[in-house]
Order: structure tokens, then sequence, then C-alpha cells
């Protein structure tokens, strides 16, 4: 049995109660003015090109979107005509009425639409109500999640781009034509929201990821990514600074196989849950392999490959390999949705009497990894999804075991029902970054799934043996997202520590460029990343390009420079002249920016 007892004793609770049910109120009533602006738009298009079929509009974070076959191809070009006939529209839009629909009844409605005729029978076929929703003059097939007015709720909406996209997100179904758009309750919101668009439309990271020469995607290997010299400066000082603080917080680092038998997928329950998004190879009649989606299967065969007592935990198993996962083509998206990443993985195997303790040293691990880059960040806790593995018994107290340590720290949360991993509740940091958009980057979830499952167990101090809990954690979680998300967030200007280039040597002339190349050596023997540009072109030009390339500091180097032999004229990316500095002054002063990460 496992010894419970503390579970009952984690000090007093209080509740994000109010604070979480406004937030959830608040958002979905902005999801239900989007999803209707969905079918305003679906009603829209039906209107001007009757022959299109409509297949899906639903919500997303910051907008809507609806899928159309269109028989002739529109263009981006055609949306301001759509926006005005939705506009025309929305006035006699007074409300949806929903009625509920026989199969064949359905079917006869869209015997021309062989997606909606899909949907139709995946609903049938789940013993579910097939509903449609009228609002005006348009009926379309739809599960709800409506604004009560529309005509009054949908203060301002704007049709942003067109994009292709496969039906249900294969590339082995047909490519339709996919409108995306925004909707919110006031002009306002609407104008902030565009002008915010446009400011991450200059931050956007795959285009500075080009520009900066720091990665690139090619054909041949769709979701993952080329790395370049620059790039994987800035990923390697990342990862080192992961590992420094695995040094700090007593981690010990493995490294287990890239390619496991489903048998092991099988016993941690992850082939039943997680098989369609891996990379699989059938090696054989008898042999079938999954590429690592995944750490948590590896680290229960690694905690089982040897006895453990109570003294052995907390042990702390961190690895930071590489994972792939079979993303959909429709659905990657530069840096942010990848096939092929690391993620500073670790599980940490407990007993309950280290779980409160356990948890605020994790929140204290995530506070000092957050703060070098200025980001602030809440949690979510997301509790037991609709396919879990395990009994309720064992969901319930893990939830509660979270909840309370979590409510313990005074960490602001709130709760997400049905949002935890499938073999236990979580809680997922959500960053803030400098344009105000959050992101969901690191995790930690509390897991009494796969131990049993694995049969692992410790000795406890009568000599009885006893299962281990498990926190997974990724404090950044996937490397390759969260690099793409700090370039946006600093819009490529990365602080000192972090550039791959901190300071570039400017020679006039041909005859200082010896001397800048002994102050290239000097930076070099710092430890500070230096480069020299003396290829031919005017000092202007030079400054210009060090600009546009973001590097931090700036080094000219011209007669007087090279007369006293120990001054260097320096000036930033920002274009501040901070005039000629003694070497060995600025050599430290860069030294204490990139040890502090200021």
């Amino acid at each position: 049995m496992i010894r419970l007892s503390i579970l009952e004793e984690i000090l007093p609770k209080h509740h994000n109660f109010w604070y979480s049910t406004a937030m959830e109120i608040k958002e979905k009533k902005l999801q239900n003015l989007r999803h209707s602006a969905a079918h305003l738009l679906a009603a829209a298009v039906m209107q001007l090109y009757p022959d299109a079929k409509p297949t899906i509009g639903p919500a997303i974070e910051n907008g809507f979107y609806y899928d159309f076959d269109f028989k002739n191809p529109i263009s981006e070009e055609d949306l301001p005509k759509i926006e005005e006939k939705m506009r025309h529209l929305l006035p006699s839009w007074n409300e949806f009425k929903k009625s509920e629909v026989p199969v064949q009844e359905a079917e006869n409605h869209y015997k021309d639409n062989e997606y909606k005729i899909e949907l139709i029978k995946e609903i049938e076929e789940k013993g579910e109500a097939i509903t449609f929703y009228k609002a005006g003059d348009f009926e379309d097939l739809c599960r709800g999640g409506h604004s009560d007015n529309p005509s009054k709720d949908i203060g301002a909406f704007k049709l942003l781009s067109l994009a292709g996209a496969y039906w249900r997100g294969s590339e082995k179904n047909p490519m339709l034509t996919r409108i995306y758009g925004t909707a919110f309750s006031t002009q306002q919101e609407l104008d902030d929201h565009l002008n915010l668009l446009e400011e991450a439309k200059k931050r956007d990271h795959k285009k500075l990821g080009k520009e900066l020469e720091l990665f690139f995607f090619h054909e041949t290997s769709p979701g993952m990514a080329y790395w370049l010299p620059k790039g994987l400066t800035i990923y390697n000082t990342l990862y080192s600074f992961v590992r420094d603080m695995y040094k700090k917080y007593d981690y010990k680092e493995v490294a287990t196989p890239m390619l496991n038998k489903k048998e092991l997928y099988e016993t941690s329950g992850h082939w039943s849950h997680y098989k369609d998004d891996m990379f699989v190879s059938n090696m054989g009649e008898h042999e079938v392999f999954g590429v690592k989606p995944m750490s948590c299967p590896n680290a229960m065969i690694v905690f089982a490959s040897k006895t453990k007592s109570y003294n052995d935990l907390p042990l702390r198993l961190a690895e930071t390999s590489v994972l792939h996962r079979y993303e959909l083509s429709g659905t990657l998206n530069g840096l942010f949705r990848i096939r092929q990443f690391r993620q500073d993985d670790a599980h940490i195997f407990v007993t309950p009497d280290h779980i409160e303790k356990e948890f605020e040293s994790l929140m204290k691990m995530t506070e000092e990894m957050y703060s070098p880059f200025g980001l602030t960040y809440k949690l979510r806790f997301g509790t037991k999804p609709e396919k879990a593995l395990g009994e309720d018994n064992d969901w319930k107290l893990a939830e509660k075991t979270l909840k309370e340590v979590l409510e313990k720290s005074g960490k602001e949360y709130f709760t997400a029902e049905g949002e935890g991993a499938f073999y236990g509740p979580k809680i997922d940091i959500l960053m803030k970054d400098s344009l105000g958009r959050e992101w969901q980057t690191g995790t930690i979830q509390l897991d009494i799934q796969q131990p049993k499952r694995f049969d692992l167990a410790y000795i406890d101090s009568s000599g009885k043996e006893q299962m281990p809990f498990v926190f997974h954690r990724a404090i950044f979680g996937s490397l390759e997202r969260f690099l793409g998300i700090l370039t946006e967030h600093y819009a490529g200007k990365f602080p000192v520590w972090l550039s791959p280039v901190q300071v570039m040597l400017l020679p006039i002339a041909d005859r200082h460029t010896e001397h800048a190349t002994k102050l290239y050596d000097n930076l070099q023997s710092s430890g500070i990343r230096g480069e020299i540009n003396s290829r031919p072109g005017t000092l202007q030009a030079k400054i210009r390009e060090a600009t546009l390339q973001k590097v931090p500091y700036i080094g000219i180097i011209g007669d007087k420079e090279v007369e006293s032999k120990s001054f260097i004229s320096i000036r930033t990316q920002n274009g501040q002249d901070l005039g000629q500095q003694e070497l060995k002054q600025f050599i430290q002063k860069v030294k204490e920016e990139i040890d502090k990460k200021t």
C-alpha cells in the first residue's frame, strides 16, 4: 500500500473559484461571438458563391475560420466583398434557432456536400443528435455555442487572410480554402488587435530566422529545422543554461534510446492514446518500433533498472534528447509547431512526503529560469480529460494533491476542466510576451498511472515496497518553440548573453584590420562572441549591416584606436554612441551582462 497520510495534512486551502469562473465566462462569451461570426462568414460566402461547399468553421484562439471547397478559386482581393456582405446580413441575425434533424433529412439537405455528409455519419455513429442552427436565412450543421443576439454582440469583425487547408488536416484529403477572421464586442478591441497583428508581423520568427541567419526549413524535412551557426549558438546557449539549472537543483542526466518497441508504449498507455501522433516503423512481422515522442516511458525503465529505497528519493532524472511527433502537415508553423524538437524534460520520483516540498522547488526553479527573459507567467490547472487512464479514485487523489500544493504556493492560476494529461492532472505554464500574447510553454504533471503500469516500487523505512509518485516536468517545454517565442518577444534583439554575435568589430580601412584582429582575440579569450567585418564598403554601410543583424555592440577601429592600442569606440544596436572606452573596462562590462543575464 502507498502511505498517503501526508496527503491529508497538506496545508490550508483557498480557492480561485471566482477568478476561474470570471475567466471562463469571459472566454466563453468571446468564443461564442466568434463562432457566430464564422456562421456569418459562411452565410455571406454562400450568397456570393452559391457553388461553394461549406465544411467546418470553428472559433479559434484569436478569431475564427471557415473552410470551403470553391468551384473557382478566390483570392484575398475578394475578402472586402465578403466582409461587406457579412455587414449587410448581420442586422437581421437577432438569434440562433436550434432544431434536431433526422439523419435522412440532414443527408438530403447536404446531398451535394460530401464533407457535411461525412460529419453527419460520424455524429450518427456516436449516437448523438444531429442539430442545425439557423440565423437569418442561413442554416448550418452545428453542435452549438453561439451569441444570444449576434447583431448586438458582434460589435466589429475583420477577415484577415486566406490559406490552403486539407480537409480534416490530412494531406490524403482534398485541399480546401480557409478564410481566417477575427471578431470582438467593440471596434476599439478590434483596432487594438489589428495593431497587435501588425507588430507581430514585424516580429514573425520565421521571417527573422531567415533575415538573421538563424534557421530555415526545407521541403525534404517538413517540420524539422535546419539550424545555422548563429541560430545554433543561441540554441546551445539556452541548452547550457538548462543544464546549469539541472546541476543547481540536483538533477541526474540520462540518455535513453531513440527507437523503442511498441510494447514500451503499450505498457505506458501511449500506444492507445498517442500512436497516430508517432513516427512508426514496421521492421518485420513481429517488430514494430516507434520513434521516441516523449521520454517518460524510458524514465520508468531507468527507475526500474535498480532497486531504490526511500533514501534514494526524490530522484530527479533529466533528459534533453531529441523527440519526434507526427504533426499533421497542415498544422506545422515554424518553430511553434514542429516535428523534431528537444524538451528540457525531467521525471521526479517522490514519496508522498516529498510532494509539497518538491513542488515548491519546481516553482522556485521556474521563477529562476524565466526571470532572465523578463517574462511573466501564470498557471493553468488541468483536470481529468475525457479519455484518461486509470481509476477515478486515483485521479481524485492526484488532482486533490496537486491542487492543494498549487494553492499553497500562492501562484496565480485558473482551472481548465478536462485539460489534464491522459495519465494525470497537470499545471501548464502560460507566459506573456512583450506584446501581451500568452503562450503555453512548460508543464508540470503529477502521475500515479505510469508508475502503477510499470509496477515501480521503492523500499520504505519499514522495509515494505511502496509505489512512487512521479512529477513530469518541462519548464521551457520544447526548446525550439521557446526560442521561436523569444525571437518574437525580443523582435530579434536578443540580450547580450544570448546574442550569437555580441560584439561586431568594424575596421574603417584595411590598415586597421590587424589591430581589429588583436581586439577580436581579446574578446574571444574573454568568452565574448565577436566578429570582424573587414569586407570592402563604407563605415556607414557596415554599421547599418551590424544594426540589421541586431548585434548588441559595434566596435569601430580607426587611426585613434590603433594609436591608443587599449581603447575602442563603441556604438549600440540602438544607435547610441558610447564613445571611446578602455578595452579592459568594456570587456568587463560585457562579461557582467553575460554572467548576470541582464
